[in-house]
């Protein structure tokens, strides 16, 4: 059943005959009497692209899921990292050997670099894998603790955004002309807002393995979860300004289309969570109700892009509500709530395994230039300064609230990793928007977060926190 409705979405990608074809995420402004009138528009297609055959998307999903199966299995066999490092680091490596390949004989790479031409990175993980992993990750996050923490979750992941945006958007337009870079200071702050945004996806991956306490990796999770939503409608936003001009939007329409994008989010996945609750607790089959789910998920998002809100936060909501403990033993059956647990957990690890088998097969077609690679290289401290800048004003304001855990922000800052919404946003730029070179330096940081981070994460937070225990009180503090 899976693989044939991958079949039928992801009809979604497109070939690419004679050159690379790039989705654009484009923000059509319509300003007439005070309205603002947003909506992302995946329409620029080339004249001589077509769709694939079913077979040829066939034949893709069966690679990927072959490819991200067999390094699964090399990761949990021999390598022993966390599933979302693993994946990462066999993927990158066999991209650098098949790019030196490359280098001595193209024949042996062309086809390969033909096929991956082919898939819609950034459609595919916007469209499709975004709404299932966000869910799959808000179904088994702690609401009880999300609840105490919501005060600095919603801080970070709103607030923490705009400060990190402009932040790292004007320490990158002061210091890339010094290697020979110059770029717009409204497109510096579109790539401030792509890479501000930590990825749940990776996030979740790695704590499993990290015994973090729990406040401590609520936030993380939370942030990671609520700011993927607000990231995207800032990154859109930012993009419309720099397509049509400051003085042809309003501060006014600005935060209308916030607005709407956010709060209708977070509107439409209460409702969409109440429906499946409805529904699960009015019947008692399991089969059912794992695809009750299901068409929650992917009804809701095609929903929320039908009436312009942000799907990312509405799928999030949802998935909060379906996975709290209270809705759990009043609609679901212990028999039911294995299933569902256990289906999206097997959902969640496949998607993941093709997401970071994309990422590092996306390396091969990358315009890899000596000044990108510096630049990239000169973003990572200013984004990790970026965030600790970010993150210390809502924890300073909450401290007197709630008890943090020792050097919150550090460890917060270390932990907020980045991945593939990053690049798929990075991927959905145009020339004019200095495309190439923001694309390398969101792979680098990327690279650096997952890998680094990543592998680090555990022995940051021993030296960071310590023999710090949790306190068993029932508030979560």
């Amino acid at each position: 059943m899976l693989i044939y409705w991958l079949v039928d979405l992801l009809s979604l990608l497109k070939v690419k005959l004679g050159k690379k074809i790039r989705t654009k995420i484009k923000m059509s402004i319509k300003i007439k009497k005070g309205v603002f009138q947003g909506f992302i528009s995946t329409s620029n297609k080339s004249k001589s692209s077509s769709y694939l055959s079913a077979m040829d998307l066939f034949n893709i999903i069966t690679i990927l899921v072959v490819v991200s199966a067999a390094f699964a299995y090399i990761n949990e066999r021999f390598v022993k990292l966390p599933y979302t490092i693993g994946a990462m680091v066999i993927t990158i490596a066999m991209s650098m050997v098949l790019t030196i390949t490359g280098w001595v004989e193209p024949s042996l790479t062309n086809p390969l670099k033909e096929l991956i031409s082919q898939i819609d990175f950034s459609r595919v993980l916007l469209e499709i894998l975004l709404s299932f992993l966000l869910f799959a990750g808000a179904l088994h996050t702690n609401f009880d603790q999300l609840k105490v923490q919501r005060g600095p979750i919603l801080a970070f992941a709103t607030f923490g955004i705009m400060v990190s945006t402009f932040l790292i958007g004007g320490l990158m337009f002061f210091i890339l002309p010094m290697v020979g870079l110059n770029i717009e200071f409204i497109h510096c702050l579109l790539f401030g807002s792509l890479i501000s945004p930590t990825d749940p996806i990776a996030v979740l991956g790695i704590l499993k393995k990290v015994g973090v306490p729990k406040k401590l990796e609520t936030k993380i999770v939370g942030e990671s979860l609520f700011n993927d939503g607000v990231g995207v409608v800032v990154f859109l936003t930012i993009f419309a300004i720099a397509e049509t001009g400051l003085e042809n939007i309003t501060a006014g329409e600005i935060g209308m289309l916030l607005l709407e994008e956010v709060v209708g989010g977070i509107l439409l996945g209460l409702a969409l969570g109440y429906v499946a609750y409805r529904l699960m607790k009015s019947i008692d089959d399991y089969s059912v109700e794992v695809l009750i789910t299901i068409a929650i998920v992917m009804g809701g998002y095609l929903l929320a892009q039908y009436l312009h809100f942000s799907g990312p936060l509405a799928v999030v909501v949802a998935g909060l509500i379906v996975g709290h403990d209270t809705v759990r033993g009043t609609s679901m059956s212990d028999i039911t709530e294995l299933y569902i647990d256990k289906f999206w957990e097997t959902w969640d690890a496949l998607l993941n395994g093709v997401l970071f088998v994309l990422i590092g097969l996306e390396i091969l077609v990358l315009p890899f230039e000596k000044a990108y690679i510096i630049s990239g290289l000169i973003a990572i401290p200013i984004i990790l300064l970026a965030r600790w800048l970010s993150l210390s004003i809502p924890i300073v304001l909450y401290r007197k609230k709630l008890k943090f855990v020792p050097n919150t922000g550090l460890m917060m800052t270390w932990g907020g990793l980045r991945g593939g919404i990053s690049i798929a946003l990075a991927l959905t730029l145009t020339a004019e928007m200095s495309r190439d070179p923001f694309l390398i330096i969101t792979y680098l940081v990327v690279i650096f977060s997952i890998i680094v981070q990543g592998l680090s994460i555990g022995k940051v937070a021993n030296r960071l926190i310590g023999d710090y225990k949790e306190e068993p009180s029932g508030d979560g503090h």
